[in-house]
């Protein structure tokens, strides 16, 4: 069971979203330099369709996505969210999910997400924000594979070594560090 110990509307964890991040604890990979250890344990409030429909009832004309920040434990119950979350009618929401993993895992179903960040934290690395990272932050072009016509679309999508296909997902890491333009003084 998938267990939350806070939330919090945030700007920057998703490009041009207001979003609300749900931290989710019983974290597998406990990355050496992580900045939030507490996400190790097994803690926190059970996270439901149930409390995600109150958020939107209570955020939903404040908020544009709904960001899972872990859930690598059982990304299988991470998917099942984002399902309700895209088919839900309190109010339309976009869907992300932060995870450590550097790939998606075998059989995981990316339908219902919009955005994907992959890749475990990398103390000499840094975060998503720095320039020299590992992790990749996703966002989603297309319609799904399944959808896409022709075996050979299918096929392209099938090799892809990540599990998120280009001809689907675009990576926007660079959007996480851009630089503030040059305003010329008058």
């Amino acid at each position: 069971m998938l267990k939350y110990t806070g939330f919090d509307i945030v700007f920057q964890e998703i490009p041009d979203e207001v979003t609300l991040a749900v931290n989710i604890s019983n974290c597998p990979h406990r990355c050496p330099g992580c900045h939030s250890p507490y996400l190790w344990e097994d803690t926190g409030e059970p996270l439901t369709t149930a409390v995600l429909a109150d958020w939107l009832t209570h955020y939903g004309r404040e908020i544009t996505c709904i960001c899972f920040m872990g859930g690598d434990a059982s990304p299988d119950e991470v998917a099942g969210l984002a399902r309700y979350l895209g088919t839900q009618l309190v109010a339309p929401v976009k869907t992300g999910w932060y995870s450590g993993r550097s790939s998606i895992p075998e059989g995981f179903s990316t339908e219902w997400f919009h955005y994907i960040k992959l890749g475990p934290y990398l103390q000499e690395k840094g975060p998503l924000s720095s320039p020299g990272t590992n992790q990749r932050l996703y966002r989603r072009l297309t319609v799904p594979a399944k959808f896409l016509p022709g075996p050979a679309c299918r096929a392209a999508a099938a090799q892809d070594p990540i599990g998120l296909s280009p001809e689907i997902w675009e990576d926007i890491t660079g959007q996480m560090h851009r630089q503030a333009p040059y305003i010329l003084s008058c």
